[in-house]
């Protein structure tokens, strides 16, 4: 007890962990763990092993000062690697115009020489294309540094794109096309190229990549897409059956609509009749936009929007009399009918009743044709006598053939209303082909 009491009078402050502790109990008996001599030794163990805790610390960090040194060498061995790197382009460009001249002086030499160099150069700039681009090779030979430097670049470009899908590289080279300075390489050619991977099992499709990447970054250039890109865009997302990804391309990128683009959108709603009404959505949108308002029209019929459609008619006016007698063919809709033949916001009709009846009789739509006796029969006399006063385009003789038709389907009492409404009329009377005794030339004589 007296040892213990020395060592804890002692003016050195010891820690010992837990760990430790739990060490020391196991490698010393209860009667060591109270000897001084012990603990002495065990605290020779301890600083043994702090030094060396200490020498190791010295190898594996380094002073914050060390880091500081070693970022500005980092510095100025990136700027000394950029220096290069920018020397090694210009003598790449060199090289190629060089190249390019000296195959343009080679050719001339082994010719009959009967064309001046100066021509020779000329074809070349006429008909040697690097990826599509013709303009890049006239640029080679331009004396304008700035010129030549745009295309070192840009034929950097087209090599890194190159080599992007030599290596299989799909996604970044769609990326990298995207990001294609003057859009080099926003083209059919580049298309075709990723056309010609066409599928693989298991990753996504390199096409649809390449148009989700230039779409997607339509906004950061002054000019939209062009219609050629936009429509082999939009027939990639629709043939993957990405609609999802067309209506986002649609609404939000900058593209340039065309006719064709609304018509494969349309088309597509015809094979996918669940998604329909969206598709017809997005094609009217298209040809509002392309000014294709007869088109844009029988979308917003198709959808059952019929007082939308009705708005549209009056907002353009420049819809004929065969225009909507087209229309009602090809959207053969009660409601769309009804509309056009009544007066709508105070306006006249814009159709015939008795013209479309006959011609709904006339395409084999007599299903349709009748729904419209019926909905004209509940309303009596005094609406057919309504439509039949204010129709200025149906003549007798096709109200004539409307009664007729009543009469072949049923509807006796809609048909005698018609022929009482013409008896009415004035200077019209109604003679019999059993009448002998009429003289129609009578009143000539008197």
């Amino acid at each position: 007890m007296e040892n213990l009491k020395l060592w804890q009078q002692s003016p050195q402050h010891w820690c010992i962990t837990g760990k430790e502790q739990s060490n020391l109990w196991q490698s010393m008996t209860l009667q060591e763990s109270v000897n001084l001599d012990a603990l002495t030794k065990y605290l020779k163990h301890l600083e043994d092993k702090y030094i060396e805790i200490k020498r190791i610390m010295l190898k594996k960090y380094v002073p914050v000062q060390r880091k500081a040194d070693l970022d500005e060498e980092m510095i100025v061995t990136l700027k000394r690697r950029d220096l290069a790197e920018n020397m090694n382009k210009e003598l790449q460009f060199r090289h190629q115009r060089l190249q390019i001249i000296s195959n343009a002086l080679t050719s001339w030499v082994k010719s009959d020489m009967s064309s001046s160099f100066q021509d020779l150069v000329e074809e070349i700039q006429k008909t040697k294309s690097l990826h599509g681009d013709q303009g890049i090779v006239e640029e080679l030979l331009e004396d304008d540094p700035g010129k030549a430097k745009e295309a070192e670049i840009l034929l950097g470009y087209i090599e890194r794109f190159n080599e992007l899908m030599s290596l299989g590289e799909y996604e970044k080279a769609a990326c990298f096309a995207a990001r294609s300075p003057r859009r080099i390489l926003q083209n059919i050619g580049t298309v075709n190229k990723f056309k010609a991977v066409g599928k693989i099992r298991g990753k996504p499709f390199p096409l649809l990549l390449f148009f989700e990447a230039i779409f997607s970054t339509s906004h950061a250039c002054r000019r939209p897409i062009d219609a050629e890109l936009t429509l082999e865009g939009i027939k990639c997302g629709l043939s993957e059956k990405r609609l999802d990804l067309v209506i986002n391309w649609v609404t939000q990128e900058r593209l340039t609509f065309s006719e064709e683009v609304g018509d494969v959108i349309c088309d597509y709603g015809e094979q996918d009749t669940y998604n329909k009404a969206k598709c017809l959505a997005l094609a009217q949108m298209i040809y509002s936009e392309c000014g294709l308002h007869k088109k844009a029209l029988l979308c917003l019929c198709k959808q059952g929007q019929i007082h939308g459609a009705m708005e549209y008619i009056q907002q353009f006016k420049d819809f004929t009399y065969d225009d909507l007698m087209q229309l009602i063919k090809l959207c053969p809709h009660t409601e769309l009918i009804q509309c056009l033949t009544r007066e709508w916001n105070g306006k006249p009709p814009s159709l015939s009743f008795g013209l479309a009846i006959l011609q709904l009789f006339s395409i084999d739509m007599k299903t349709v044709g009748i729904k419209l006796l019926q909905e004209i029969s509940k309303g009596g006399k005094g609406i057919i006598e309504h439509l039949m006063i204010n129709d200025p385009f149906c003549a007798f003789e096709n109200w004539q053939e409307v009664a007729n038709i009543c009469l072949q389907n049923g509807f006796d009492k809609l048909s005698r209303d018609i022929t009482s409404v013409l008896r009415s009329q004035a200077g019209v009377t109604e003679i019999s082909e059993e009448d002998n005794t009429v003289n129609l030339m009578e009143h000539v004589f008197w």
